[in-house]
């Protein structure tokens, strides 16, 4: 009886974590933003990720997965996704992975970052500081990397989702954040991206719209909090009272954290659509350098 209950065990084991090693094995390398460790997390930089079902924390070697399209399907384009979760965890499957893929499959290269958590328990770090750095060296790699890749460096944009909409939002419109770190290759490229995709984003405080303001795609739903399903509309009346340009898509029957998911089959699930029209509209497809 001892027997058949060790078997037991062990079948409802393998088989509960089965889905997640075969999923696991889909997804690509990761790719450290900086090769010798993350300026600030050189405590922590030994740590390893902690995985659960669509989960992710405990980052202290930032990252950038890349979903890249067959050569002669690549349209040029490349967009750094930052996934949400409060700052204290990354939806990593619905508003990360997910998502690469779908971008991949249509011919754009897709980079889901996984960048430091400012709020999760005991952290260190910040979000203004550590996380936006990570968002910025995103770009920064990703641009030093564009021949390798197939990708036009005037063409490299950033999108986020909720959380990670603030980090998007605060690498268009903010200046390189100083780590202390010496300088190397990739610190060569600008930060500035050429285009970002705010999605249901918590929103900046401070952010410094000008008519040069990399131009911005922004999604919420209806019944999302006030913050967020009024705040996203102020936002692009600033955008536009600004002369910089910026497209505004609210989903009625939608509310926050819908993402990227097969199984949702709502309006607000055919943002991806919307998305690569505004990108062909803004002449972002099709321009490989």
């Amino acid at each position: 009886m001892k027997t058949k209950r060790i078997a037991l065990a062990t079948w409802l084991l393998a088989a509960s974590i089965a889905p997640t090693l075969i999923f696991a094995a889909d997804i690509p390398p990761s790719i450290p933003l900086w090769p010798n460790g993350a300026p600030g997390s050189e405590a922590r930089k030994g740590e390893a990720e902690i995985a659960t079902p669509g989960n992710l924390v405990n980052i202290h070697n930032p990252s950038i997965v890349a979903y890249l399209p067959a050569k002669e399907k690549a349209t040029g384009a490349a967009v750094i996704i930052c996934p949400g979760g409060g700052h204290r965890n990354l939806a990593i499957d619905h508003e990360g992975y997910n998502v690469g893929r779908w971008l991949s499959d249509h011919g754009i290269a897709g980079f889901v970052l996984k960048y430091r958590l400012a709020r999760e328990t005991n952290s260190t770090y910040k979000i203004e500081t550590h996380a936006l750095a990570d968002g910025q060296r995103a770009i920064k790699l990703v641009r030093s990397r564009a021949k390798e890749w197939n990708i036009n460096p005037s063409a490299v944009g950033i999108i986020g989702f909720s959380a990670g909409g603030e980090i998007a939002a605060m690498a268009a419109t903010r200046p390189d954040v100083n780590l202390g770190n010496p300088p190397d290759e990739i610190d060569q490229q600008k930060s500035r991206p050429d285009f970002q995709g705010l999605f249901y984003p918590a929103i900046p405080k401070e952010m410094k719209i000008e008519k040069d303001t990399p131009a911005a795609f922004m999604v919420c739903g209806y019944g999302d909090r006030q913050n967020i399903s009024e705040g996203l509309p102020e936002l692009y009346l600033i955008f536009k009272r600004a002369g910089a340009s910026a497209e505004l898509h609210i989903y009625s029957g939608a509310g926050h954290g819908f993402g990227l998911r097969e199984t949702n089959k709502s309006p607000a699930g055919a943002w991806p659509m919307r998305f690569e029209e505004w990108l062909r509209d803004r002449k972002f497809l099709g321009t490989k350098p």
